[in-house]
């Protein structure tokens, strides 16, 4: 990293990276409470603690956000059921991996039905991440199921082709 000379020093804007702590300083209020003597205990000193003061005849402002006070919560659609005495009832409970599991089917069905027949085994995953039936797997030729050359052996080849070139090009005048 470089040093400015003394001069230029006062104009060098800090980065976050030579701020001891982090870069934001916020505005400057400091805290609003002070450390007790024992550990753990925190004092919150009410004249220093930041408030909102409303404005008069905020209560009767005719604007409000776009939030109603009178929604019903929203019911989840992950519910389980537990008994009550003789009763079933049903209460929510959180997403789990079969829930997102048929969520995805729902939204991916043609890769999910593709998957399921290479699992079975009515298909074989082709060469290139593709899917392939068994006759086509068949019909293809060994020269095709062949794998390809690793960088050694295709620089070898080369060489090798671009030297026959050569001579055949050389006898031909």
């Amino acid at each position: 990293m470089f040093k400015p000379t003394s001069s230029l020093n006062a104009r060098l804007r800090l980065t976050t990276k030579q701020v001891n702590g982090g870069y934001y300083k916020g505005n400057r209020t400091g805290n609003v409470g002070y450390f007790g003597k024992k550990k753990g205990t925190y004092f919150i000193d009410w004249r220093k603690v930041r408030t909102y003061v409303v404005p008069e005849g905020l209560d009767t402002f005719k604007l409000t956000p776009f939030v109603t006070k009178r929604m019903e919560p929203t019911r989840t659609q992950y519910t389980k059921p537990i008994m009550i005495g003789e009763r079933e009832v049903e209460v929510p409970r959180g997403m789990n991996g079969k829930d997102y599991l048929d969520e995805w089917y729902t939204y991916n069905q043609p890769e999910s039905d593709a998957l399921e027949r290479v699992r079975r085994g009515e298909v074989v995953a082709g060469e290139e991440g593709g899917v392939v039936s068994e006759e086509q797997a068949e019909q293809s030729t060994p020269e095709q199921n062949t794998e390809p050359a690793t960088g050694k052996d295709k620089n070898k080849r080369w060489k090798h082709s671009n030297k026959r070139q050569r001579s055949t090009s050389k006898q031909e005048p």
